[in-house]
């Protein structure tokens, strides 16, 4: 399943290409993590989640946890690429919220980056 790994000649470096993304050092495809989304939307639990994709309870808690961190960029994907609506989406942020009680600093900023006036941190 591996993602493209890339080399800069300036810095003499190597990367991938899900760097910076909520996808980084994930063993989840990006249809897995739309199918988790899909299920947050539906306001189910992270238990539910594991027993409906097989995935633990603790992997599926970091992938919230990532994505609450870069919630400004999920948010536009989800829009434009998965075609939900602004208030599924929103259901979504909720669901992460109240499901991840206590999330970073960084993914709290994240969240109030998500939604401007329908989703605060």
């Amino acid at each position: 399943m591996g993602h493209q790994q890339y080399y800069c000649f300036h810095c003499k470096s190597f990367f991938v290409e899900t760097k910076g993304t909520p996808l980084y050092h994930k063993h989840l495809s990006e249809k897995e993590v739309i199918k988790i989304c899909r299920l947050l939307v539906e306001k189910n639990g992270i238990r539910s989640i594991e027993r409906v994709t097989g995935h633990h309870r603790d992997t599926i808690g970091r992938l919230l946890e990532d994505l609450a961190a870069h919630a400004a960029a999920v948010n536009d994907y989800l829009l434009r690429e998965v075609k939900l609506d602004e208030f599924e989406v929103d259901e979504m942020w909720a669901t992460v919220k109240k499901n991840k009680r206590r999330l970073s600093p960084e993914a709290r900023r994240g969240l109030t980056k998500a939604m401007p006036g329908c989703t605060t941190a």
